[in-house]
C-alpha cells in the first residue's frame, strides 16, 4: 500500500519559490528615466533570502546623483514587503562597483537603444499642424 506523503514544502523549495517572487517583484520596478526594469538594468547586485523569510537586497543606481535615489529603493522595499510570507526587508544602496551600461542584460540594452533612437527621431521631427480652412465652410 502507498503511504501518505507529507505535503509540507521542503525548505529549499520554499526559498526558491520566495526568491522567484522577489525576482518577479523587482522586475516591476522601473527607473523613471529609462524604460527598463531595475533587474534587467543591472541595478540589483545581490538578492538574499534568509531563514524566517527575511530578504536583503544590495543594489545601486545609475549614478549617485540619480533624481530617484530615494524613490527606487523605497519602491523596492514596498513591493517586497507586499509579498505574502516575507517578514523583514532590507534594501542597501552601494556605488561600489560603480554602475556601467555593461551591467545591463542584452534585452535591456536593446530596449534602451531602441527607446533612445525612437525618442531622438520623434524630437527631430518637425510637425506643424496644418489648418484646413475649407473644413470651416
Amino acid at each position: 500500500m502507498n503511504q501518505p506523503t507529507d505535503t509540507k514544502p521542503v525548505p529549499d523549495v520554499v526559498e526558491t519559490n520566495l526568491r522567484d517572487k522577489v525576482l518577479a517583484a523587482l522586475k516591476t520596478v522601473y527607473d523613471p528615466e529609462i524604460p527598463v526594469d531595475i533587474y534587467e538594468l543591472g541595478l540589483i547586485y545581490e538578492i538574499n533570502v534568509f531563514p524566517l523569510n527575511n530578504v536583503f537586497i544590495l543594489m545601486t543606481l545609475t549614478s549617485p546623483s540619480c533624481p530617484s535615489a530615494e524613490a527606487i529603493p523605497s519602491e523596492v522595499e514596498q513591493k517586497l514587503k507586499a509579498i505574502e510570507g516575507i517578514n523583514e526587508v532590507k534594501v542597501e544602496l552601494t556605488f561600489d562597483p560603480p554602475y556601467s551600461q555593461d551591467m545591463m542584460s542584452e534585452a535591456a540594452k536593446l530596449s534602451w537603444v531602441f527607446s533612445k533612437n525612437y525618442n531622438l527621431k520623434v524630437q527631430n521631427l518637425k510637425i506643424e499642424p496644418e489648418l484646413n480652412w475649407n473644413m470651416f465652410g
